[in-house]
Parts: structure tokens; C-alpha cells; sequence
């Protein structure tokens, strides 16, 4: 019968042979990717890759669709309407 540390041991060891043929997977799966880019002529833009993050263009900010003339408080109109809202017709204080 084995016992808990048997267990471990063996555990650690497999760990180790599935780090090994990780390695050695990973390694050949670029070895083959480098071949079909050197064949074709390919570069990591061509496919769609880059080694540096893609920075995203900034978004434009909502345009103000209501303004509070008295307390000059705004709302773009998405989202929760504000308390200097509630009950009250936005029409009024709608920006044309």
C-alpha cells in the first residue's frame, strides 16, 4: 500500500515529465510556425500579431443632452437620471 508521501513523490515526478514535454511541444510548435513564415514570407503583422500591446484610439465623450441652467449641473442622457431630475419634465432642460 502506498502512502501519502509515495503519492507526492510520484505526483512531483509526473509534474516534472509533463513540464519536459511542455517544453519540448512548445518548442517544436515554433520551430513549425517559423518554417510556414519563412515559406510563405510572413511577418507577426501579417498575421495579425504584434509584439507590442495595440493601444486603442480614445473615445470621444458623450455630448451634454441636458443642462440645469440654475446650477449649471449637465446629464448626457444615458444612464440613471440625476435627483435634479426626478420628478421634473426634461424637456425643459433639454440642450437644442
Amino acid at each position: 500500500m502506498s502512502t501519502y508521501k509515495d503519492y507526492q513523490k510520484q505526483i512531483a515526478e509526473l509534474q516534472a515529465k509533463a513540464d519536459q514535454a511542455r517544453h519540448a511541444e512548445v518548442g517544436e510548435a515554433k520551430a513549425k510556425i517559423q518554417a510556414i513564415m519563412r515559406e510563405y514570407g510572413l511577418t507577426l503583422a501579417d498575421i495579425g500579431g504584434s509584439s507590442k500591446q495595440l493601444s486603442k484610439t480614445p473615445r470621444k465623450p458623450v455630448e451634454v443632452k441636458y443642462k440645469n441652467e440654475a446650477t449649471g449641473d449637465t446629464w448626457t442622457g444615458r444612464g440613471r437620471a440625476p435627483k435634479w431630475l426626478e420628478g421634473k419634465d426634461k424637456e425643459q432642460y433639454l440642450i437644442r
